[in-house]
């Protein structure tokens, strides 16, 4: 068994605790069923957020969902000019048999303009 990673963002509408939580809930929910994670096979999961998103740990939405046993960790993403606002993203790092290439990599919101390839051309994984 590897450990391989699951790369995901998406951007927030406002720096709410509640829309931060939503959108922390939904993409880690959206990403764990893209990929067919079991908790039991999460090493960690890091969550990153632009300096504009300050009203909420997104981890703690996470507990929220049933990550109690996960360790998680929170930071701040580099502040480089232009770069996308707003924006919230996960690394869940997971114990699996899947090649590489089998990882669903996660982008919606206004963060489908971050990767031009999107885990094989996928902009959100509803595909």
């Amino acid at each position: 068994m590897k450990c391989r990673g699951i790369r995901g963002a998406t951007t927030v509408d406002a720096n709410s605790r509640e829309l931060i939580f939503k959108a922390t809930k939904e993409l880690l929910s959206e990403m764990i069923r893209a990929n067919a994670v079991d908790n039991d096979d999460v090493a960690c999961i890091l969550f990153t957020t632009t300096e504009d998103l300050n009203a909420a740990f997104p981890a703690t939405a996470a507990r929220e969902i049933g990550m109690e046993n996960v360790p998680l960790i929170c930071s701040r993403e580099i502040d480089m000019p232009d770069s996308l606002e707003s924006c919230l993203r996960i690394l869940i790092l997971f114990n699996t048999e899947k090649e590489a290439s089998d990882i669903r990599h996660v982008y919606t919101g206004g963060a489908t303009a971050l990767r031009g390839d999107n885990a094989g051309g996928k902009k959100s994984t509803g595909e």
